[in-house]
C-alpha cells in the first residue's frame, strides 16, 4: 500500500498582495481557501437537489404524475453517476484547476437549459448534464485533500464536506423560497448566475499544482478503478454504506414536501424548503467526524452513527402529528448521514495519494446509485403506502446499513 505523502508546498499570491485567499504551505492549508472549497462545492452539489422542494411545481408544469414524479431526481443522480466514472478520474491525470473551472462553466449552461425547457424532454436531458457536471464537487474535495497537511487531512475534507452536505440541504431552503416568489425556473437561472460567479473566483484563487507525474490512457484510467474495487476492501466496505446511507437520504428527502403540503400542515414551499436549514445544523454538528478519524475512531464513529440513522426513522414518522418531532429526526438523520460519509472519505483519501480522484469517484459512484434508487422508490412507495411505507422503507435500508457495518467491524475490515 502506498504511504501518505505530504502535502506539496505550493507558492500562490499572498493575500496581502493580491487579495487572494493566502499562501499555501505544506501543513498550513489557510482557513480562506478551506472556506472556498467548501462554499464552491456546497454551491455545485446544490444543483442536484433543487428539484426535491418544488417537485410538485415541476410536476404540474410539465403533466407529470406524482408517483412517477421522483424521475426528475433519479435522471439527475444517473447523470451525477455517470460524471464520477467518466470525468473525475481525469482529475489523477489533468490539471485539477483548469478541470473544476470547465465543468463549472458548462454547469451554467446546463442550468439555463433547465431553466428554460419547453418540455420534459429537454428537462429531463438538462437534468442529466446537471449531474453529470455537478461531480466537479469530487474534484474539488480531491483537491482540498491533495493541498491539506496529513495532520490536517481529516478536518480538511470534514470542513469541505460538511459545505457540500449544507449546500445539499440548504438548496431546498433556496429553491423553496425562490419558487414562492418567481417559480420553479428562476431557481436554475438565479444558480446558473452563481455557479458562473463561483467559476470566477476558483480560476483566480484556487493554487496551481504541478501536472500528475503519472502518464496514464484514459481507458486505463477508468479500468483501473475496477481494479481498485478488486484490491482494496476499505473501498468496498465504505461504497457500499455510500449507497445504503443516501438511498435513506433521499428516501426522506424526495418525499417530505408530499405530506408536508396536505392538511393538516399544508405548508408552502418556502416552508418546507426551511427545513433544510434544521437539517444542516446537523451537518454542521458531524464535522468533528473527520477528526475523530485523524485519531483512528473511524470505525467507532461510524457505528454510533448508523445507529442514530435507524433511530432517526421513529420521530420522523409522526410528521402528521408533530413538526417538533419531524426536526428532531431532520436533525439526527443528517448528522448520522454527514459523519458516516465524512469518516468514510477521510480513510479512502489514506489508500493511495495518487489516485485520490478515482477512489473518491470509485466511492462516489454508489452515492449516486443509492440516491437515484432511493429517490424513484421514495415516490413510488408513497403513492401506495403513504408517509409510513417511506418510513418502513427508510428505517429498512438504514438497519441494512447498520447489519453491513456490524460484519465488516467484527472482521475488523470497516
Amino acid at each position: 500500500m502506498t504511504a501518505d505523502a505530504p502535502a506539496p508546498v505550493l507558492a500562490t499570491p499572498d493575500a496581502s498582495a493580491s487579495g487572494s485567499p493566502g499562501r499555501v504551505t505544506a501543513g498550513a492549508l489557510p482557513r480562506p481557501l478551506v472556506a472556498l472549497f467548501a462554499v464552491a462545492s456546497g454551491l455545485a452539489v446544490a444543483n442536484v437537489y433543487y428539484a426535491h422542494p418544488v417537485l410538485d411545481a415541476i410536476a404540474a408544469s410539465f403533466g407529470i404524475g406524482q408517483a412517477t414524479v421522483g424521475i426528475v431526481v433519479t435522471v439527475t443522480q444517473i447523470g451525477y453517476g455517470i460524471g464520477l466514472v467518466l470525468l473525475v478520474p481525469l482529475g489523477d491525470v489533468l490539471d485539477r484547476r483548469r478541470l473544476i473551472v470547465t465543468q463549472l462553466v458548462l454547469s451554467t449552461v446546463a442550468l439555463v437549459v433547465v431553466g428554460v425547457a419547453p418540455s420534459t424532454i429537454v428537462l429531463l436531458a438538462g437534468m442529466v448534464m446537471v449531474g453529470v457536471l455537478a461531480v466537479v464537487t469530487q474534484v474539488l474535495v480531491a483537491f482540498a485533500a491533495t493541498v491539506a497537511g496529513e495532520h490536517e487531512r481529516g478536518a480538511v475534507v470534514g470542513t469541505v464536506t460538511s459545505g457540500v452536505v449544507i449546500g445539499i440541504l440548504l438548496a431546498r431552503t433556496f429553491a423553496g423560497a425562490i419558487t414562492d416568489v418567481a417559480g420553479w425556473r428562476a431557481v436554475y437561472l438565479v444558480s446558473a448566475a452563481l455557479t458562473l460567479t463561483v467559476s470566477g473566483l476558483l480560476s483566480r484563487y484556487l493554487p496551481s499544482l504541478p501536472r500528475p507525474a503519472q502518464r496514464i490512457g484514459y481507458r486505463r484510467l477508468l479500468r483501473s478503478m475496477l481494479t481498485l474495487y478488486a484490491t482494496e476492501r476499505t473501498l468496498r466496505i465504505r461504497a457500499g454504506l455510500a449507497m445504503l446511507i443516501f438511498a435513506a437520504f433521499n428516501v426522506l428527502w424526495t418525499s417530505l414536501l408530499l405530506p408536508l403540503r396536505e392538511p393538516p400542515h399544508s405548508m408552502s414551499h418556502g416552508a418546507i424548503g426551511l427545513l433544510g436549514l434544521v437539517g444542516a445544523a446537523g451537518a454542521l454538528g458531524a464535522a468533528r467526524a473527520g477528526r475523530l478519524a485523524d485519531r483512528g475512531l473511524g470505525t467507532v464513529t461510524t457505528g454510533v452513527a448508523l445507529a442514530l440513522l435507524l433511530v432517526s426513522w421513529v420521530p420522523i414518522a409522526l410528521v402528521r402529528h408533530s413538526l417538533l418531532a419531524l426536526v428532531v429526526g431532520l436533525v439526527t438523520l443528517d448528522l448520522a448521514v454527514q459523519a458516516v460519509h465524512v469518516t468514510s472519505q477521510s480513510l479512502i483519501y489514506q489508500i493511495d495519494p495518487s489516485a485520490r480522484s478515482r477512489l473518491v469517484g470509485a466511492y462516489m459512484v454508489f452515492y449516486s446509485i443509492g440516491s437515484a434508487g432511493g429517490a424513484i422508490a421514495s415516490t413510488a412507495v408513497y403513492a401506495r403506502a403513504g408517509w409510513a411505507g417511506v418510513c418502513v422503507l427508510g428505517a429498512a435500508i438504514s438497519g441494512a446499513a447498520l447489519a453491513l457495518w456490524a460484519i465488516a467491524a467484527s472482521r475488523r475490515s470497516c
